[in-house]
């Protein structure tokens, strides 16, 4: 019950993050990679000589080849590019060997044209847009026989702004490291942002059923009792799921490759923004909206 007595704490915390969010969006603009707006990544493990990292950034400037080298491991680099021609990968390669005494291994090679970076990103934005409106239907479905005090369809409209906090929480964040870590927004980031609104949907849903078995019982309850008591059965249980998948998560980040890094930080960062919003978020909603449609039924 206290989750909903204090629900405009947890409305400001959310508000906080939410704007912040929005905020480095517009400051710093999306870093993103290869997938969405073109270009070539190469990524190359040294056997023997381990050039630093100013070495190898100078032996690619003359190229004008617009590459960026980062450090991975102790002994690889990460380099993106523009879009290579066949010549243009030799002679990169060939700078990469810093006169022939830095004997690596090409670990991997990828280039995608601007055009196929553009078609990416569009489907990404439609795939998120076509998944939180199959949400929204099938909650309106699966709460059809809700009625009172809050009809069914509202309860869809809470789980949406539930999982818009979901989706712009962990991108403003990954925004922000993208501007001073470099990191970036790919296809994997969508592919995150995806799960993490089947997960953060499932925790929501749990609640809403809950709370819909309890308005059968104990009709004469106060609204506002009943989504609390609803809350405080299913708590437990939330924080308990959500932490087994979390030490997973942690397991993989510090453990598995670097191609994973960045896309088990987002599901680390959106589940977290997932379970709090399933819990502080979408089920308080649910009483301020029938307590500001009890005010206006008073006033007619």
């Amino acid at each position: 019950m206290w989750i909903v007595n204090h629900r405009k704490l947890f409305y400001s915390i959310s508000g906080i993050l939410v704007i912040g969010s929005i905020v480095a969006m517009l400051m710093y603009g999306f870093n993103f990679g290869i997938d969405f707006k073109g270009g070539a990544i190469l990524e190359v493990e040294y056997t023997q000589i381990i050039p630093s990292l100013d070495t190898v950034n100078k032996a690619l400037s003359p190229l004008k080849v617009d590459a960026t080298a980062r450090q991975i491991g102790e002994s690889g680099y990460l380099i993106r590019m523009k879009s290579l021609s066949e010549p243009e990968r030799v002679q990169v390669l060939q700078a990469l060997e810093i006169s022939g005494v830095a004997k690596f291994e090409q670990k991997r090679f990828d280039s995608i044209g601007a055009v196929l970076g553009n078609e990416a990103a569009k489907k990404s934005v439609t795939s998120i847009v076509i998944v939180i409106l199959a949400i929204v239907l099938f909650i309106a479905f699966a709460f059809r026989h809700v009625s009172e005090p809050v009809s069914s369809w509202k309860y869809g409209m809470v789980a949406v702004i539930a999982l818009i906090h979901d989706v712009i929480v962990p991108t403003g964040i990954f925004v922000i490291l993208g501007h001073f870590k470099g990191f970036e927004i790919d296809t994997l980031f969508v592919t995150a942002l995806l799960v993490i609104l089947g997960f953060s949907v499932h925790d929501t849903i749990v609640v809403f059923d809950r709370v819909r078995e309890n308005l059968k019982v104990h009709k004469n309850k106060p609204f506002a009792h009943t989504v609390g008591e609803s809350i405080s059965q299913t708590f437990t249980r939330s924080i308990n799921t959500s932490l087994t998948v979390v030490f997973s998560l942690l397991v993989l980040y510090f453990f598995g490759g670097e191609a994973t890094h960045n896309f088990t930080l987002t599901l680390l960062i959106g589940i977290i923004a997932g379970t709090y919003s399933s819990i502080f978020i979408g089920s308080p909603l649910l009483v301020t909206i029938q307590e500001r449609q009890a005010r206006k039924n008073k006033q007619k």
